[in-house]
Formats: structure tokens, C-alpha cells, sequence
């Protein structure tokens, strides 16, 4: 959780790294002066957000005017209404799921959590998690319609190492 905060405040995720590992720092040196370790998670954000703060500011000094802006490169990646059409579907075909596989597909995938996470999120096993996951995933992978969509915008990257991309046309 405190990766995706992280995340959420920087725009690469190497500095989301870089930002958690000194906020922790942070913490660590401050760990005698921390009166409620209950209340740990908040410090660390509240450390996440002023070490974040400070970067900006620094980096803020460190930029310089330039008469010429450089010609930006073209996009090598695909088109962002082909690519938010093809999570459209994506997210339609993971509402099809039934209500268990569903949660924890969200949970694994969307909530970026670990399998063993995810288990104790529900009350279940891991071996539950796993199962369930990729039942889940051999569903997404067999769907007509979601493979019909990503198709139709030839946006691929959905389409697993163990199924060609051209057996699901037939």
C-alpha cells in the first residue's frame, strides 16, 4: 500500500522506489521520537509526502530556461483510445466473472496484491487463491467478446504465452 502511495505521488515508478526507501529511512531514524507506533502508516505517508515535497522542491531550483523546446518524439505504443477501449472490455469480461473469482482477480490484479495477501484478505487458502486465479484467467482468455474487442483494435498483450493469438479467431 505504501508502494502505490508512492506511485500515486511520482509520475516513474523507479522514484516510487526511490521515494518509499528514503521515506522509510526517515522513519527508522525517527523511530525514538515516533510516541504511537499504532499509528505508524500515517507517519510513513506523512514522511512519503514531505520527502516528495522536498524532491519537488529541489528539483524546482535545479530547471533552467531554454529557447528551444526539443521536437517530441513520436508515441511508439498504441493509441490511448485503442488502449482505454481494449481495459474497457477487459474490465467488462472481469464483471462476467463470478462474484469469488472476480474479487480476487480485482485483489491480484487491479489491487496489486501478493497471492498470500489475497488469501488472508478473504479468510482462504493460498492454494484457494491460486486455483481460483487461474480458472479465472483461463475464462478471460477463452471469452469471445473480449478477444473479439482487443482484435478489432489490434491492441494485443492479453493473449497468453501458452495460447497463440490466432486460435482464438476460429
Amino acid at each position: 500500500m505504501l508502494l502505490r502511495t508512492a506511485r500515486s505521488l511520482t509520475a516513474n515508478p523507479c522514484d516510487a522506489e526511490d521515494l518509499l526507501q528514503t521515506a522509510l529511512t526517515k522513519t527508522y531514524l525517527a523511530w525514538e521520537r515516533i510516541q504511537d507506533h499504532r499509528a505508524l502508516d500515517g507517519y510513513v505517508r506523512k514522511a512519503l509526502l514531505n520527502t516528495r515535497t522536498s524532491q519537488w522542491r529541489k528539483r524546482r531550483v535545479d530547471e533552467f530556461v531554454c529557447d528551444e523546446l526539443p521536437e517530441p518524439e513520436p508515441q511508439q505504443g498504441p493509441d490511448p483510445a485503442e488502449a482505454q477501449a481494449v481495459r474497457d472490455a477487459l474490465w467488462q469480461a472481469v464483471l462476467k466473472l463470478p462474484a469469488r473469482q472476480r474479487a480476487m482477480v480485482v485483489l491480484r490484479f487491479y489491487e496489486d496484491l501478493s497471492e498470500v495477501q489475497t488469501a488472508a484478505v478473504l479468510g482462504v487458502s493460498v492454494g484457494t487463491v491460486k486455483s481460483a486465479v487461474s480458472r479465472a484467467l483461463v475464462k478471460l482468455r477463452e471469452d469471445r467478446q473480449l478477444a473479439a474487442d482487443v482484435r478489432g483494435g489490434e491492441a494485443t498483450g492479453l493473449t497468453s504465452a501458452r495460447e497463440p493469438a490466432t486460435a482464438a479467431a476460429a
